[in-house]
């Protein structure tokens, strides 16, 4: 260890230990409400993410899809009818182009979504709805 790096460490204990004299709280679990709402949202998102990593939009029926050329209708419909005809290979490598993609910082429900892979949008909802109609939960 040279000697940039060990001030560099004695840096970083001096702001830990400074942080936790002045009393330096973690933040807050989110209410499951607001964990729930967020991951609504990113899963709508990346959904959308996948429509145009796919270019569904070459393909889609609606006008306004090829015109903007990125998916501007129901990405939760596209994806689902182009799934059968995208390579695993290649939905993989999109899963891993927007991991990669991804802030460090991201928020615990933005990244359990942005970690799905496409068929996972569709394969625990058949999952569930099995669950529930065998009279469980």
């Amino acid at each position: 260890m040279d000697r940039s790096d060990e001030k560099r460490l004695n840096d970083d204990i001096a702001v830990y230990f400074a942080m936790v004299k002045a009393g330096f709280k973690r933040k807050p679990k989110l209410r499951p409400a607001e964990q729930a709402r967020r991951l609504a949202v990113e899963k709508a998102l990346q959904q959308r993410r996948y429509c145009d990593a796919f270019a569904l939009w070459r393909t889609c029926w609606r006008l306004s899809c090829r015109r903007h050329r990125y998916c501007a209708g129901d990405a939760n419909d596209c994806l689902q009818r182009a799934l059968p005809r995208v390579p695993r290979d290649v939905q993989t490598r999109a899963r891993q182009d927007i991991l990669t993609a991804t802030p460090r910082n991201i928020g615990g429900p933005e990244r359990a979504a942005r970690q799905l892979m496409p068929r996972d949008f569709y394969e625990q909802r058949r999952s569930n709805v099995r669950h529930h109609a065998s009279g469980g939960g």
